[in-house]
């Protein structure tokens, strides 16, 4: 994930085929945590680049609220597994 957070990390990691690599993971893997992050970093990969000013994920203000029902969602589904 730290690698996808830049839009260099992001171009670099579609370039090198890791969304096919990652969709046949998803479907073999049983394991609850290794299917989320798939999902999650598969989210990344083939969805719409950030806009100006969020090009790094990390360095982004996440308004609390947000941020709150995230954690929540997060939680949600540690606890499903």
């Amino acid at each position: 994930p730290q690698l996808t957070a830049t839009k260099a990390g992001r171009r670099l990691v579609r370039a090198r085929g890791t969304y096919v690599v990652l969709r046949e993971l998803h479907a073999w893997e049983t394991h609850p945590e290794v299917l989320s992050t798939c999902l999650k970093l598969i989210q990344v990969l083939i969805g719409d680049e950030p806009g100006p000013g969020m090009e790094n994920l990390l360095e982004v203000t996440v308004p609390e609220e947000l941020e709150q029902q995230l954690r929540q969602r997060d939680l949600l589904e540690e606890q499903q597994w």
